[in-house]
């Protein structure tokens, strides 16, 4: 072979090679992981601050603060450090002053039960606490708890000279309870399981007006309470949605419709209300109301206001002072004048007095 041959060959071989390493060294180097330092343990307190937004009113559970690392520089002597609080008698505790998302809880944000203001600290801006007294059967037997929402359903008997007409309605939806009892906390036992106490009261939210609504229902008839599932808060907005009860702002921000759709579905409603008679659980009870009059189709059943109403317009048409339908005054042979006073109608012989 020629001896330049040879060398451009061997040239081209050391090439080769020398690509090859130099293409393996760079893969394998991208490939090769970078150790990053990090701390073993955060540094600084543990401090307790709020998991979720805490609007002010919120009864504080399990489940809305955790412990977090906070610079030590910045702790302050309001805070909950750990290993210096009782986590356990913040249970049950409500906030007085709104705590964002990841802020420290201050032991002046919250009221304990028992202290002075705790019930007023509990309500909603505008609403009112009212309380129900209820027993084992109309409170679902114990199984509410404080946070819990429930609807309120009135049971009563309208007499008339018919047959009694039994009748039950869901006058009030979406309430929250507030305590049963004289507790605001839920109890439980030694698994961490919900202790079920049976309560003689229940104090729940409400507005104004269902708060009057609710005074006079205990007049009335016998109350019970129907525990209404967590579910039952997003059917709730879907139905204010629909009715055209929501008026989302305009400003196109999400937080603010967020809050807007959160106080809807918390909201209690006095809206569309229903009702069962006996009629409809069964076939030899009344569905109406019983009337007040002449008997009406054997069950002694008289003419209801509205026909006795009718039945005085048509007496004082005819000139009948006395309301005796079909017995107007007797009209006098000859020339008269039909003379009427209010309600009162008079036939007056002219030439007469």
């Amino acid at each position: 072979m020629d001896a330049r041959k040879v060398i451009l060959l061997v040239g081209a071989l050391l090439v080769a090679a020398v690509t090859a390493f130099m293409a393996r060294s760079m893969f394998t180097g991208a490939n090769t992981p970078v150790a990053v330092a990090q701390d073993a343990e955060p540094q600084g307190p543990m401090v307790l601050v709020a998991t979720r937004s805490l609007p002010v009113g919120t009864i504080i559970d399990a489940d809305s603060f955790r412990f977090q690392p906070w610079p030590e520089d910045l702790v302050q002597g309001s805070y909950f450090i750990r290993g210096e609080a009782n986590m356990d008698s913040l249970l049950g505790t409500v906030v007085r002053t709104e705590v964002t998302a990841g802020e420290p809880i201050t032991q002046g944000a919250l009221v304990r039960p028992g202290d002075r203001g705790f019930l007023a600290a509990a309500l909603g801006p505008g609403m009112r606490a009212v309380t129900v007294p209820v027993s084992a059967q109309s409170g679902v037997g114990g199984f509410v708890f404080p946070g819990d929402r429930i609807d309120l359903v009135l049971t009563q008997e309208v007499e008339g000279d018919g047959p009694t007409l039994h009748a039950s309605e869901t006058f009030v939806r979406n309430l929250r309870v507030l305590a049963t009892d004289q507790r605001t906390t839920t109890e439980t036992n030694e698994e961490g399981e919900r202790e079920v106490i049976v309560s003689n009261t229940v104090t729940v939210e409400a507005t104004p007006r269902i708060a009057e609504k609710i005074a006079v229902a205990q007049t009335i008839g016998q109350l019970s309470l129907s525990l209404r599932s967590i579910a039952d808060n997003t059917a709730e907005l879907e139905r204010a949605i629909a009715a055209g009860e929501v008026e989302l702002p305009d400003s196109g921000d999400p937080a603010a419709e967020r809050r807007l759709l959160l106080e809807i579905a918390q909201r209690p409603t006095d809206t569309d209300t229903t009702y069962v008679t006996g009629g409809d659980v069964s076939r030899f009870q009344r569905r109406t109301v019983p009337r007040t009059g002449s008997n009406d189709a054997g069950f002694g059943a008289p003419a209801d206001a509205a026909s006795q109403m009718i039945g005085a317009m048509v007496a004082a048409a005819s000139g009948n002072a006395g309301g005796n339908v079909g017995q107007p005054d007797a009209v006098p042979a000859g020339p008269s004048v039909r003379v009427a006073r209010g309600n009162t109608v008079t036939h007056v012989p002219v030439g007469g007095n």
